[in-house]
């Protein structure tokens, strides 16, 4: 498995509110299209309404890979300049777990 973390800083709440709704149409064609990816969760922050984190968990490297080559990730990865100020990706390696046992 690989797993991934991405940490969202957006511009304003304007922002905010267009990147979430690329975010919901983002995922809604992950969860028809993308077999290999086992999780792919957005979420908000508490107290940090510019903020977003997503937590990814794939089948392996090369599901991420099928992932990052999807037009709908490719038009996410483009449009989402317009939204954020910086963001973070974190790669993860599976340690102790509970969950997805069925993935490893």
């Amino acid at each position: 498995m690989l797993g991934l973390v991405v940490r969202f800083e957006l511009r304003d709440a304007g922002a905010a509110e267009a990147f979430d709704a690329l975010v919901r149409e983002t995922v809604e064609q992950i969860m028809i299209s993308e077999p290999g990816t086992l999780v792919y969760v957005t979420h908000t922050v508490e107290d940090a309404p510019l903020s977003r984190v997503f937590y990814e968990v794939y089948r392996d490297r090369t599901a991420f890979e099928a992932h990052e080559q999807q037009p709908h990730t490719v038009r996410f990865l483009r449009e989402r300049e317009s939204y954020v100020t910086s963001f973070r990706v974190e790669f993860l390696a599976p340690a102790a777990a509970k969950g997805l046992q069925e993935a490893a």
